[in-house]
């Protein structure tokens, strides 16, 4: 990974740390499928708009269109419904953990479906010490609430789940440029979940809701979508899906360096601890760090 893409790492970081807090609200008045269908609809609008500005055309072969609707199963549809019915019974701080094995599933679907993203010592133990930051990050304490909600706990891992194997298989669209990407799996997120909302959920939750709710859902929408997933393909085109996954573990530290710089919260020890875990983690996961000391011990 080059500096250029360490730098949208962690903006990336940044969008999708604040979701979790954007969903809480949000959740609480929007039912969770009504919710993961207007954020990907307007975020698939809103880049189908600008891809038409900049002059982009969309793909027109049956295989790629697949691939598209495959993505929008994993990424959106499965995942944000799951993360978010989870979300109405766990923590935020809960809910962030266990999203945080997004990498360590996403690892292990590219080791098997890949020739180029294998499983590796260095990897392994990145992902291993990542997780663990990511527990000490949030609070360890937060985890003796695990088995309290076991059905709402499963859901955010089968999210995870989920959302690493979509990871993967954005590879096969690898040669469109990312907004071309991010509209396409959008906008089939969309015609997926349209008539499951309207068989099953409230589609029209959100003109009852408040004004929070409603600012909630455009922030998921518009911030952690529309933008956010144009640096996701980004970054999984240039360095790979394994390493786009990473921001799981960076999240929370960027939700945390936010609370500092804009709320005025202190930082507790185990916060310190949590974040030299995470970076250990993406160092060992990167591997420049371990190669350049075994050079200087081999000189």
């Amino acid at each position: 990974m080059s500096l250029g893409d360490w730098l949208l790492l962690l903006v990336l970081s940044v969008l999708w740390g604040g979701s979790f807090y954007f969903t809480k609200i949000a959740v609480m008045e929007i039912p969770p499928m009504t919710l993961a269908l207007y954020r990907v609809a307007i975020a698939a609008a809103t880049l189908a708009v600008l891809a038409r500005v900049i002059g982009h055309s969309f793909p027109r072969d049956a295989a790629t269109w697949r691939n598209l609707v495959l993505m929008a199963a994993f990424n959106n549809v499965i995942s944000f419904t799951l993360i978010f019915w989870g979300q109405i019974h766990v923590t935020v701080g809960l809910a962030g953990i266990l999203n945080g094995t997004t990498p360590l599933f996403g690892v292990l679907a590219a080791h098997l479906m890949t020739h180029d993203e294998r499983l590796s010592i260095g990897r392994i133990v990145g992902l291993i010490a990542g997780f663990a930051g990511v527990v000490l990050l949030i609070g360890p304490e937060l985890l003796t609430d695990l088995g309290t909600h076991v059905l709402a706990e499963l859901a955010c891992l089968a999210g995870a789940f989920s959302f690493g194997l979509g990871a993967v298989l954005a590879r096969r669209v690898r040669g469109y440029p990312s907004i071309v990407v991010a509209t396409g799996q959008l906008s089939m997120s969309t015609l997926l979940l349209l008539p499951l909302v309207l068989l099953f959920d409230r589609p029209t939750a959100p003109f009852s809701a408040s004004h929070a709710a409603i600012w909630s859902m455009l922030a998921l929408a518009l911030v952690s979508s529309a933008l956010a997933y144009l640096i996701y393909f980004r970054l999984i085109a240039r360095a790979g899906a394994t390493n786009a996954l990473i921001v799981t573990f960076l999240s929370p530290v960027s939700a945390l360096m936010l609370g500092i710089l804009l709320l005025d919260e202190t930082v507790d020890v185990h916060q310190v601890a949590g974040m030299a875990a995470i970076f250990i983690g993406i160092a060992a996961i990167d591997g420049r760090p371990a190669r350049f000391i075994g050079r200087m011990l081999r000189n």
